[in-house]
């Protein structure tokens, strides 16, 4: 079974490769889906980068020179940069994981702002409760709209591996006043261009903070993360002219930042209980009995 960033270690071998999800400065995301039995052959592969993938669905056998671990859903597969491993299929058909792959100089900068160091210490993360809440996230994420926040996913997961890894407690942000007050700048510039993008790797940047460090402060200040913030952002906004405008929706939601209209309608309806066209119908008759 191959995972992410992966290249055989033997000329015969040919890894299947993964469907690209998001990729960005230093990081990719796949969703990679194995088909492999009991009479498929294992063959050796080796990690071309560091690695860490989610298991969504099945189960296989996880071998290296550093041991062996099942791979349970839930679970989380770890991969040094240039480990040489094995997947197996002894007991099971198949597989699906959500795969991260990492350049080297970007996880070394992410594990030493997480408090840890590489490479990884053990082969498996089992489905503790700590992983609970972000495997859900990007379970969720597989079969959510376009905007997925897979820049966020990739960083969180980096971090949350390398400190349970190593038996850490979560960091939290050190960052002083002047990294809030880059924060706060953030946010007013969302609030008057809410329907641009915000790459994770661009605010930081420009808040002169690393990845990791910018998604905590970001998100200890507003309770939010960017994605999140910026999404509820596009929500309000989006109410208010189904209130106030006679616009079609589809242009509202395109106005607001959303790919496409059944995206916003989906979104909104999660947000607000009811579909964009049933907002705007209240709103209209809401008004009319203020006014009789």
């Amino acid at each position: 079974m191959a995972k992410i960033a992966v290249e055989p270690a033997s000329p015969s071998a040919a890894p299947p490769a993964g469907k690209l999800l998001a990729e960005g400065d230093g990081w990719t995301v796949f969703d990679v889906v194995c088909t492999a039995g009991p009479r498929d052959r294992p063959f050796e592969e080796r990690h071309a980068r560091a690695s860490i993938a989610i298991v969504v669905s099945g189960t296989f056998q996880y071998r290296s020179a550093a041991g062996r671990e099942l791979m349970t859903p839930g679970s989380l597969f770890l991969g040094n940069h240039g480990q040489c491993f094995e997947c197996g299929h002894e007991h099971g058909t198949g597989d699906r994981c959500v795969s991260f792959s990492y350049a080297p100089e970007f996880f070394e900068r992410l594990a030493s702002d997480a408090g840890g160091g590489e490479p990884f210490r053990h082969l498996r993360l089992p489905p503790i409760r700590p992983l609970a809440p972000i495997v859900s996230r990007a379970a969720a994420a597989l079969a959510g709209p376009a905007d997925r926040p897979w820049e966020e996913l990739a960083v969180e997961i980096a971090a949350q591996a390398v400190q349970l890894d190593r038996g850490l407690s979560p960091r939290t942000s050190t960052a002083g006043a002047g990294a809030e007050a880059r924060v706060t700048q953030a946010v007013r510039r969302m609030e008057r261009h809410p329907e641009d993008s915000y790459p994770l790797e661009i605010l930081a940047r420009e808040a002169r903070l690393s990845p990791y460090h910018f998604l905590r402060t970001f998100e200890a200040r507003t309770g939010a993360t960017p994605h999140q913030y910026l999404l509820r952002l596009r929500l309000r906004c989006a109410a208010l002219r189904l209130s106030a405008e006679s616009t079609k929706i589809v242009d509202i939601a395109l106005d607001c930042g959303f790919g496409d209209v059944s995206n916003f309608t989906r979104t909104f309806r999660a947000e607000f209980g009811v579909s964009p066209r049933a907002y705007r119908v209240r709103g209209a008759d809401c008004q009319s009995a203020a006014g009789c």
